[in-house]
Formats: C-alpha cells, structure tokens, sequence
C-alpha cells in the first residue's frame, strides 16, 4: 500500500467513523527511542526523514520544506530535514535552552515518541534525560567518519541507562557509495566495542536519512543489505511493556484517594506485573498486608477515583495502567509507599551503591545532604566521595573526590530514612532517581540503584533503658545547640567562651566545640575545599547530636559556610532544640581585626579556599539570634545569646 492509500484511508476512517478511528489510535502500542550521535552524523535530518514519511508534519511546514532551496529533484523528496527539528538551531535562534526536542509521530501500526538531544559531550546530561524513558536507541555513524569517541560515549550511556534495544544506523551510505565493505568494517569494530561494554545484539542498518535509503522501505542502492528497513525494525521491535507485565506487581501511591467516609483507595500508576481482585498485597515500608477488594478507574484511565466507580470496576491491571487500588483492610499507606505482591515484596533500604550522573555546573558535595526522589518517595541522601568516576569514551575507572558536569561515578549513598527499592536493571521505576539542591530545588543529579549495603540490613539501632530526657532531667535543663556562624575573625571563639562560662556559673552543663580544636583531632584529616568543609560541618553535627542525647548543652563556633550544611545540623536536632547564632560582622571589619594574619595570607595567595576572599559565605537568612557586632561588644552579645537562651 503506498503512502497516498494509506492517508486516504485513513482520512476515510476519520469522516465515515470517527470513534473507530480513535479506537484503533487508542490501542496501538507505543514505542519511545532516542536518536544519538556524534555532531553532524544526522540525527535531525533521519527524524526529519521520519517524520515526512509518516505523513505527521503540518501542511504548511511540508509546503515550506519542498519549497526551500536547498531541496534536490534526484531522487524523489529530499529535503534538509534538519531544518525542522534542529534543537540547536532552534536554541540559536531563538536564544533559549532547549534540553530535549521530543518529536510525535505515527504509523498505520505503532505510535512513536522521538528524543532528539545535542551529540556534543558536554550535552551529556540531556542525552540521559532523553534516554531515560526510551525503549530504544537509534545510534548514528556517519560512514565516512566510522565509530567515533562519541559513539562509544553513548552506545556506553544508553546501555547504562538500561536501553536493551539499540540500531546502528550506518548514515551517509550515499556519500561512500553504497560500500558493503565500508560497512561491514564499521559493523565489525562496533560489534568488538559493544560486547566489550555488556552489548549482546543490535540491529546494523545501512542508510541515508537524506536520500531516504533504507529508511521506510528498502533501498535499491544495497541489494547486499537483507535485514529491515528502520521503519520496519521500529514498527515491530518488541518493548518492554510485555516483559514487565511479566514482573512482580509494583506500584508506588501517588496520592491517598478520600472523597468521602464510604471511600478509601490508593491511587498511582503499576510500574510492573498485573494485580487481580483477591490478590494478597503487602504495603512497603511498613511490611502490612492486605488483599485487593476493587480496582477502580476514572475515563481516561487516570485521576483521582469518585468513589462511584468512573468507567466501572476491573477485575485486573497490568503494567502501564493508572488505577486506585482499595483494600479489604483498613491498613495504613500513604503517598511515597509501595503496594506490591505479597509473596514477592521488593527490599527497603537506607544506604546503597549507585551510578550518579552529574548534571549541575556546581561540583557534587560529598556529605551534603539533597533530596532523593525516587517513584513518589522523596527522603534526604547523602553522597559518599565516589568509589571512581567512569572515563566514558575509554572506560577507565579514575580516582575521584567529587564529580563535576557530565560526569559519571560510582559512589554509595545513606538516606535518611529507608526507602522501597529494586535494582535498576530490573525496575526503572523503583531503581532510577534524581537529586535535588534543598536551596534551589534545581534537579542536580539522575542516578541508577546497583545494591543495597550489606550494612544496611546488619546494622540495627540498640534501644537503651537510659533515655535522652532521663539525662536531661538529672542536669535540670533542656539540650540545646547554640550553633554559632560567622566570617573569620567575626568573634565567634570570643563570644562562644564567654557564653559558656556564664552557663556554667549558672549551674548548666555545656560543651564548647570550636572550630580550630577539632581539626586538631576528630577532623584533622580534612582540609578546606567545599568538599572537606561539607564533611567537617556533618561530623560536628554528629557529635552534637550525642551531646544533646546526654542532656548538654552544645556550644559550637564554626565558619560553616553552606546553609545547606547549617540546615543538616538542624535536621539531626530535636525541634527547637537547634539555635543558630549569626555573628554578623561586615568583612571589612573582619579583615581589619586579622588576628591569625589569615586575611593577609588569603589575599597575597598563600592560603587558598578561605571563607569571605575566595570561598563563599552564605549568611543565615533567618537565624534565631543575630548579633551585630558593629554595635555590641564580645560581653554584650554574649549576655543577649543567654538571656534568649534561658529568659
């Protein structure tokens, strides 16, 4: 049938039975796949090509094609594609950011999603993105040039990303003249590469996304080539949907669905495996179990139920669907937990290894906590300095301390309360997460579970008779952490000595931590980058955090820089047990003190990373106390921090 027939029929379809249209539509599978490639190999114009093909392009946007100058009558349409969906062009043109241009299109068989993302390197981070919901990978060589460092580059990602199904389309077959041997020579070293990095099988197609060889049907060019065309092969590749039907039953909630008193479900999408009524379930984290009493849907397929039934109840759900489950049992679940098959729960854990994919411009902090979210659970993680970073375009491990944009590393990660899981090979949904900046709420890092740490399941918190009140009761006073920030020379020491022993004539149990003593002994490993500035702050934390247990009252003097940083100590105190003290004092009037003469050294280049010179200083934005030293003195300030402390 040619192309002509096929949109006529279509289009008959559509004025004769519209809802039979929309039915057949409505029930064609899905197929989402990621072109990649290095600069120039074709991507846009293949998409280009694609698209025209398929009849899915706006009359005007076709009249404007075939209409360019640039088009050649040699051999029917060829166009410059790229034109159309060029994302760079775009991005210069219009003087925006465009991370991934996602193209829709689709056949008499099969709906398509296209990811189009940049081939250069430091476009790494828009790569992953695109891969990460791709069934498919369409890998672009371009025959003159053969396999490249990019190539390898994101052949290694997509494989990474957990893409099973990967084409390597041979492009600019024209311009070598059709060569089998050129061909076969690239299919060849590819295929050596590919197992190298755990690549089993891929499609090699030959073609030319200009000329349309080999791209909806085959060419006469390469009567040596018997494999598909591209169309073909992604028309009938298989995708996973079926294979993770097969899977145990997951599914993450989304939200708690309450619209009445006679109403309670569960609501989200299953990420794998099918679920009947009758089924046994068990809710993860909490370990509790129920059995399935109604599947209940909205029209579409999605949304909070009623309560009335929406389109009806069924009686089973597969993968891919959006339902709301309710249970025979009243058992406790909320947004972030996992239903999933009794008999086959899924782990939960709080420290594991990872893949993490760097995406921010700012270096990743080790110790730094940012949020996790992974599914529908949100918690906070912390990143340990990475085991190594892979060198992509050789897979090299390399030593690392913190990876910086586009990089790729593998680190272990705690979390601060134990989240459901799976590996990400087995289940993207309950294995893949991202990381976010708890400042800027901006996506810093995507990541991929490997394991849970053994210690994880061996390490188990002792509970003690002798409780945190109990030693607060026999001191007569309440813990707390007076956390003392400032610049350099700001006075916190001073002030922090003097506040300590007014407490102490006040009968009140203290410990002074100060900043330049523990780097003599508990921190005297760490220097002072960002990354050993992070972990000197956590450890501190740490030790505070026990001294509140015993019932003191914690005094610390410490730059500490980050708020990110200063907001972890919080977290691990008691409410209202965290008192930040900011010590304001303008840096020139820091610098002009320079008691130490580390000003001085800053600013002629002997000591590098300090505070206010050529490390930043993030002042609290809503601190507790604030003291002005331009208009109080050391005593002064210290008698205002006490009379907060103990009105």
């Amino acid at each position: 049938m040619s192309d002509a027939d096929v949109i006529y029929k279509t289009d008959a379809l559509i004025a004769e039975d519209i809802d039979q249209y929309l039915e057949v539509h409505q029930h064609k599978t899905m197929l989402r796949f990621i072109t990649c490639g290095s600069v120039d190999d074709g991507k846009s114009t293949l998409i280009g090509r694609l698209l025209y093909d398929s009849k899915m392009i706006f009359e005007d946007q076709l009249a404007a094609l075939e209409s360019d100058s640039r088009k050649v009558g040699t051999q029917g349409q060829e166009i410059d594609f790229a034109l159309l969906v060029d994302g760079l062009a775009a991005e210069r043109e219009q003087g925006i950011t465009i991370d991934v241009a996602y193209r829709f299109f689709a056949t008499e068989k099969r709906k398509f999603i296209v990811a189009d993302t940049p081939g250069h390197e430091q476009y790494t981070r828009n790569m992953v993105t695109g891969a990460s919901t791709a069934d498919l990978a369409v890998i672009l060589i371009d025959a003159r040039k053969g396999v490249l460092t990019q190539t390898r580059r994101h052949s290694y990602l997509a494989h990474l990303i957990g893409i099973r199904n990967i084409v390597l389309a041979v492009n600019k077959m024209d311009l070598v003249d059709y060569s089998q041997e050129i061909f076969d020579t690239i299919v060849g070293e590819y295929t050596d590469f590919a197992n190298s990095i755990g690549i089993s099988s891929f499609t090699a197609i030959p073609i030319s996304g200009f000329k349309g060889d080999n791209i909806t049907g085959l060419s006469d060019h390469t009567p040596w080539y018997g494999g598909p065309a591209l169309m073909e092969h992604l028309e009938t590749v298989e995708v996973d949907q079926v294979s993770d039907q097969e899977k145990p039953f997951r599914m993450a909630v989304q939200w708690v669905n309450r619209p009445n008193l006679d109403f309670r479900g569960f609501s989200g999408q299953i990420a794998t495996g099918i679920v009947k009524v009758g089924d046994a379930v068990r809710v993860l984290p909490s370990g509790k179990t129920s059995t399935i009493a109604r599947i209940v849907t909205m029209p579409g397929g999605a949304g909070p139920a009623s309560g009335s039934g929406g389109d009806g109840d069924l009686d089973t759900a597969v993968a891919g669907q959006s339902v709301t489950l309710c249970f025979a049992d009243e058992v406790d679940c909320s947004r972030g937990d996992v239903i999933a098959a009794a008999d086959n729960p899924p782990q939960a854990a709080d420290q594991f290894e990872a893949t993490i994919v760097w995406m921010a411009d700012e270096e990743m902090l080790p110790g730094r906590p940012y949020w996790l979210k992974l599914g529908t659970q949100t918690v906070t993680a912390t990143i340990q300095q990475p085991k190594y970073q892979v060198n992509v375009n050789t897979m090299e491990h390399l030593a690392a301390k913190t990876l910086d944009l586009n990089a790729i590393g593998i680190a272990n990660l705690a979390t601060d309360r134990q989240i459901v899981f799976e590996p990400y090979e087995r289940n993207r949904t309950l294995g893949g997460f991202i990381l976010i900046d708890k400042i800027t709420n901006a996506t810093v890092a995507a990541g991929m579970l490997h394991f849970s740490l053994r210690r994880a399941q061996n390490v188990h918190w002792q509970a003690t008779d002798v409780s945190r009140e109990f030693h607060a009761g026999l001191k007569n006073q309440r813990p707390a952490v007076l956390w003392f920030t400032g610049l350099s020379g700001a006075g916190k020491s001073t002030i922090a000595n003097i506040v300590e022993k007014k407490l102490a004539r006040m009968n009140r149990h203290t410990f002074l931590l100060d900043g330049d003593n523990v780097r003599h002994g508990l921190n005297k490993d760490l220097g002072f980058t960002d990354a050993d500035r992070v972990e000197n702050i956590r450890r501190v934390g740490e030790v505070a955090r026990l001294m509140t247990d015993a019932g003191l009252v914690v005094i610390t003097a410490f730059i500490s820089p980050f708020r990110a940083e200063r907001e972890m100590v919080r977290q691990m105190m008691q409410p209202g047990e965290f008192i930040e003290v900011h010590i304001d004092t303008p840096l020139a009037d820091a610098e002009a003190r320079d008691v130490k003469g580390l000003y001085k050294k800053a600013r002629s280049g002997e000591l590098k990373n300090f505070t206010g010179i050529d490390s930043p200083y993030e002042p609290p934005e809503d601190p507790e106390i604030r003291i002005d030293t331009t208009t109080l003195t050391a005593e002064q300030a210290a008698e205002e921090i006490v009379r907060r402390l103990i009105p």
